[in-house]
């Protein structure tokens, strides 16, 4: 039976992986020591998720290891010599990195160093999958031309009518400390791949969500609009007018095209994972999604200002991956992704 490490497993991504990989007969390890919590307060906390994997899969094995524990994390490696190992444990947010720069960096950059290594050394065949994520682009996008429409802003300029490709420049522009300790974790992993020849690759994820988001305001789009609105919760709208648009993917698809990697890697390659053109929204048509399927309308307040390296515009250009992975598909529309979230958030009483 091969065997398949994910850090984060608690989390979003990470708990989609561990069932669809135990689906395909992965014996499954999971590392997660529900640092979110610590991030974001008692909402923010996944150890629901962990005992939802634990009881509906089988042979499920959880490792309460911090990820900043260098001798741990090379012990562990070492020790399970997994077939795979796919990488989602993060401090995810902007605005909290800002305020714990060294718990950030630490996690992000020095954790993702700590887990290349022990693979490096324990089993450098293994295919290793890094959640990276788009904001290592900084805010470059936002000096794409852009067009105002009604409730959205969309490219003006032709060239990225598909989205943003992954040859766009991360230089030279402002990242926030997140995007910062991201791109060094991104790079590395890279350059695992090139100078040791390990098959890894970076997913610059966009605005990943599903059923299983424990979403809070600093992190967790969708999923967090949508709490709002069942509880009719304020929500926070920071500038742009609110028609700043992102390109939303289910965590089922994301685990997909894992799946697909780990079955035919390659090396140092590098991905824009999100939703593509298709299953994009502005904030306000996410409002006005929302209200559709709830039929509660939804309360929020618009900030003029902002956040620091926030994009106006993003969504990806899936090409590449289709390319390399032609039988990858996305199966989870936006609108179905968002009744997912729904059901998700009534089912936990939350």
């Amino acid at each position: 039976m091969q065997s398949l490490l994910v850090t984060g497993s608690s989390g979003l991504i990470g708990s989609e992986v561990c069932a669809f990989f135990a689906q395909r007969g992965f014996k499954i390890h999971g590392l997660d020591n529900n640092q979110r919590e610590v991030f974001f307060g008692a909402t923010g906390s996944t150890r629901w998720n962990q005992q939802r994997l634990a009881r509906e899969l089988a042979g499920f094995q959880h490792h309460e290891v911090d990820l900043r524990d260098r001798a741990g994390i090379l012990d562990l490696v070492a020790t399970l010599k997994p077939d795979a190992i796919v990488h989602c444990a993060a401090q995810p947010s902007h605005d909290r990195a800002a305020a714990i720069p060294f718990d950030d960096f630490d996690t992000n950059a020095v954790g993702t160093l700590n887990l290349l290594e022990a693979a490096r050394q324990a089993c450098p065949e293994s295919p290793f999958v890094h959640m990276s994520t788009n904001k290592v682009y900084g805010d470059r996008p936002n000096t794409i031309d852009l067009v105002e429409n009604e409730t959205r802003w969309d490219y003006a300029d032709p060239a990225y009518a598909e989205g943003i490709p992954e040859d766009f420049n991360i230089d030279q522009s402002k990242h926030s400390l997140f995007g910062a300790s991201k791109v060094a974790a991104d790079v590395m992993v890279q350059e695992y791949g090139r100078y040791f020849g390990m098959p890894t690759c970076c997913l610059r994820g966009g605005c990943l969500t599903g059923p299983n988001h424990s979403g809070v305001e600093l992190h967790g789009f969708l999923s967090y609009l949508i709490r709002c609105n069942l509880e009719q919760r304020e929500y926070k709208v920071f500038g742009y007018k609110g028609k700043q648009v992102r390109d939303n993917i289910h965590s089922e698809d994301v685990a997909t095209f894992m799946h697909a990697f780990v079955e035919s890697p390659r090396s140092a390659e590098v991905y824009n994972l999100g939703g593509g053109k298709e299953n994009t929204c502005s904030i306000l048509e996410a409002f006005q999604i929302a209200e559709e399927i709830t039929g509660i309308s939804q309360v929020f307040t618009y900030v003029d200002k902002n956040r620091i390296g926030d994009h106006i515009c993003y969504y990806s250009d899936l090409r590449k991956m289709q390319c390399h992975y032609p039988n990858w598909e996305i199966q989870n529309p936006l609108r179905d992704t968002f009744e997912q979230i729904v059901d998700g958030w009534r089912f936990r009483g939350q």
